[in-house]
């Protein structure tokens, strides 16, 4: 367990900052997806997010909406976060410090990334959602 008071606490909004949030502890795993959902909510050819436990995300303030778990700015609709599974994840990018000290340990659907970009060095491949049945070769793909 975690010490609270050791425990980093990162904090976020959307583009317009009328909805803010946090997210505290380490995140249980930090990815890049290709896959198209990804591509068109974020207008980015990947999306590059960490995944935290769901109660370690906290919405501050503001008005949210949702649309397929993307929870999004009403006033903005810039992303704040997917909620779903016990789990919360948050785009990087919409995090407040930059650079942050995340950086990602796998991809994801790897068959739509660009042919222009590279994999990411060290990161473990998928070329569709990682599995329930795959940790033993996700942990392997990270040696």
């Amino acid at each position: 367990m975690q010490d609270p008071v050791a425990m980093p606490i990162r904090s976020g909004s959307c583009l317009c900052r009328g909805v803010t949030f946090r997210v505290s502890g380490e995140p249980l795993r930090v990815g890049i997806c290709h896959c198209t959902d990804c591509r068109k909510s974020s207008g980015a050819p990947f999306a590059a997010y960490a995944v935290w436990p769901i109660e370690a995300f906290e919405q501050e303030t503001g008005y949210t909406s949702t649309y397929a778990n993307r929870t999004f700015c009403t006033t903005c609709g810039g992303r704040v976060a997917w909620l779903s599974d016990g789990e919360a994840e948050v785009t990087i990018g919409s995090l407040d410090e930059v650079p942050t000290d995340l950086v990602p340990d796998y991809e994801l659907w790897v068959k739509r990334r660009e042919h222009w970009l590279g994999p990411l060095p060290g990161a473990a491949q998928f070329d569709q959602d990682r599995h329930e049945t795959e940790p033993a070769a996700y942990a392997v793909a990270l040696k």
